[in-house]
């Protein structure tokens, strides 16, 4: 059911079943897949494509113009996969030309209340960002990772899927996949292991990851002598492992630990 009083550009495109709330406004070039239910006083901004049943509560801003002193008003986008959660008071904000000029969100992925998310983020799927974790732009975070509340992460970092940051930290540094983060200048605290139970992980596993994060964070090598000794070791053949190294080696802004 589309309220009376929702404002829509007529060249907006709703699917079937689609639900707008009292006094929302929907701008032209948006297009919003079938049974989504959007709430009152929501305002979605041209650029953003928004997939199946997902649900937007009161007076989230999705796809506004990004926070970026650069922007000229250029056309950019932000595409929603399927299955979001976006409570109230979220902040989505559209790409920038500079970079890429789309912020792209998956799915099943779970917005707590005044998170935001900025121009150019690449969000994978089931992710949980708690109330107030705060995104700057271009960054990286895979699929399952959880963001902490009141957590803000700097610009260009990346988050490893299944990490786990603690609330209240500031990061500024990438997180590897699997770890558990936390702290005003975040450093790493172990395994996830309760998120990685939960996701029903293998012992053997489990195993593998606690003596990888060993050798690499906490033996005292430098980082390319650990990795080199991760790569001799059986747990090498691990894909967990594998990934947590690729991950690793391919950092730009550096990793914490």
């Amino acid at each position: 059911m589309i309220h009376p009083t929702a404002v829509i550009d007529p060249r907006a495109e709703i699917g079937e079943g689609v639900d707008i709330g009292p006094y929302s406004v929907i701008e032209e070039g948006v297009l919003i897949d079938q049974e989504t239910k959007i709430g009152p006083h929501v305002i979605i901004r041209e650029g953003t494509h928004i997939g199946k049943r997902c649900q937007i509560f009161q007076f989230a801003s999705i796809g506004e113009a990004p926070q970026f002193s650069g922007y000229k008003g250029e056309k950019t986008s932000l595409q929603i996969g399927d299955q979001n959660i976006i409570r109230e008071f979220v902040t989505l904000h559209r790409g920038t030309v500079k970079g890429g000029g789309k912020t792209v969100i998956g799915n099943k992925n779970f917005f707590m209340a005044y998170s935001h998310v900025a121009h150019d983020c690449q969000i994978g799927n089931e992710i949980i960002m708690s109330n107030a974790a705060t995104l700057a732009g271009h960054i990286v975070i895979e699929d399952w990772a959880i963001i902490g509340g009141i957590v803000a992460i700097h610009q260009f970092c990346r988050v490893g899927t299944h990490a786990f940051i603690g609330g209240v930290s500031g990061v500024t540094l990438d997180i590897p996949p699997y770890m558990l983060a936390s702290g005003s200048h975040v450093k790493l605290f172990g395994l996830n292991t309760v998120g990685l139970k939960r996701a029903n992980f293998s012992e053997e596993t489990l195993k593998a990851l606690k003596k990888a994060y060993r050798f690499i964070f906490r033996s005292g090598l430098t980082l390319e002598k650990a990795i080199k000794r991760v790569g001799e070791d059986e747990i090498s053949r691990t894909q967990e492992v594998q990934r947590l190294l690729y991950f690793i080696q391919h950092s730009k802004r550096g990793i914490a630990r």
